[in-house]
């Protein structure tokens, strides 16, 4: 089983960061907009696929066709862990040597669209200020290294719990009469 996650986790990891440097810097013209979100999550679902995979390969492999929902599960969420891992390291690189001041305009936006919604000064100040306070904080590599874990986690959780539950498989059984003469 370790090999299995192993393997499958490296190979998913690797996609995840290959595909991430391969497109950071179309993602980055694209000013955080929709589009690069689009094309930033369907990097981390390509990157997911070897979840099933991975589940499949036990079952088939070396669980004689057979796997409950449980140990899928555990064998899925494994390799999104290894997978997860390479993402948060794949990104601390390349944000903290190479575009460090990337966010800059992400969290400008934010500002901005704060101070243009309706309430009153005391309560855009406050988001204004909240909002100051996580660009602070995106600077700490520990912090930067949780919110980067947050973004592509739910979505391995979600192919994983999908995956377990799709290739679960009873082992078949052999009819009374012919274990009886086994």
């Amino acid at each position: 089983m370790k090999k299995t996650i192993l393997t499958f986790g490296l190979i998913s990891g690797v996609i995840s960061s290959v595909l991430m440097f391969g497109t950071l810097r179309f993602l980055s013209d694209l000013n955080h907009g929709q589009k690069a979100l689009i094309i930033g999550y369907a990097n981390i679902v390509l990157g997911f696929l070897l979840v099933y995979f991975g589940i499949r390969s036990y079952r088939d492999n070396l669980a004689g066709g057979a796997i409950t929902f449980g140990r899928g599960f555990a064998i899925g969420i494994s390799i999104t862990l290894i997978s997860c891992v390479f993402y948060v390291v794949s990104w601390e690189i390349v944000y903290f040597n190479f575009m460090s001041h990337s966010m800059d305009s992400y969290f400008a936006a934010a500002i901005q669209k704060a101070q243009s919604s309706p309430g009153t000064p005391e309560a855009i100040q406050a988001k204004v200020a909240a909002i100051r306070h996580s660009q602070q904080l995106y600077e700490n590599p520990l912090v930067n290294a949780l919110y980067t874990f947050i973004e592509p986690f739910p979505v391995g959780l979600v192919i994983t719990l999908i995956s377990a539950a799709v290739l679960r498989k009873k082992p078949q059984s052999q009819p009374a009469s012919l274990a009886a003469t086994a």
